[in-house]
């Protein structure tokens, strides 16, 4: 008789410093204590989450499968392999949700393909949380990632993305490298249009948190320190 395959459950963590269970359901507590493979973006911050939340669990009975930009692809096609024996395995995000601006969405995948049963678990998605609190069109919005370093592509971009928010009503989200945040604003300050609206949020569910709406006429005399801060951007033209 063959074993029940075990499950992929895809475990958030927290945006930040803070107490795990002030933003994370008891469901990501249970499932850690009766987990011990997991996959995970660094070992170290992994090790530390996990006893934060679950200070009894051994460390040494942990296994830990790397999955970075430096991953083997040959190598992370295995990682699910245990689930074949009846273990089920966690892939812990390195802030926030797994697979959503994060690494993970290929095992995910992978999972799909092997008949793998994936539970989501829920947890803070700065993206969502930053949505929520934006007041701009929770019906119809696009996650852009990243947008191009050379200034003038990134104008192109911007316009872009503000016009296509017009046409379509459609609030448009993006992220920086947090060393470039204070730039970024300036950016966003200077090449779009005065009534366009911008929300920034920053820091979300920390202590620090700082979300404020505004359009870019008014946002000229606002200059918040977001340097090396989790940040992101919406904007919204109607």
């Amino acid at each position: 008789m063959s074993k029940n395959k075990g499950s992929l459950y895809l475990i958030p963590t927290t945006l930040g410093d803070c107490d795990p269970l002030d933003v994370l359901p008891l469901t990501v507590k249970r499932a850690i204590e009766t987990l011990d493979n997991f996959i995970v973006e660094n070992e170290k911050t992994a090790r530390k989450f996990i006893k934060s939340i679950t200070p009894e669990k051994s460390q040494p009975s942990l296994k830990l499968f790397k999955l970075d930009k430096y991953a083997d692809p040959m190598e992370v096609l295995t990682y699910l392999d245990v689930c074949e024996e009846g273990i089920s395995v966690g892939l812990l995000s390195e802030a926030g949700v797994p697979a959503i601006a994060d690494p993970g969405a290929d095992i995910v995948k992978l999972a799909h393909e092997k008949g793998i049963k994936v539970i989501p678990l829920v947890g803070p998605s700065s993206i969502i949380l930053a949505m929520m609190a934006s007041g701009f069109n929770g019906q119809n919005f696009a996650f852009n990632g990243y947008l191009p370093i050379d200034a003038s592509e990134r104008k192109v971009a911007l316009k872009n993305l503000e016009k296509l928010s017009l046409e379509k009503n459609q609030s448009q989200i993006f992220i920086e490298t947090p060393y470039r945040n204070d730039k970024f604003l300036q950016d966003l300050k200077s090449i779009l249009h005065p009534v366009t609206r911008l929300c920034v949020a920053c820091d979300v569910t920390l202590p620090s948190e700082y979300i404020k709406t505004l359009n870019i006429q008014d946002w000229k005399s606002e200059n918040p320190d977001l340097h090396k801060r989790p940040a992101i951007f919406i904007i919204h033209r109607e």
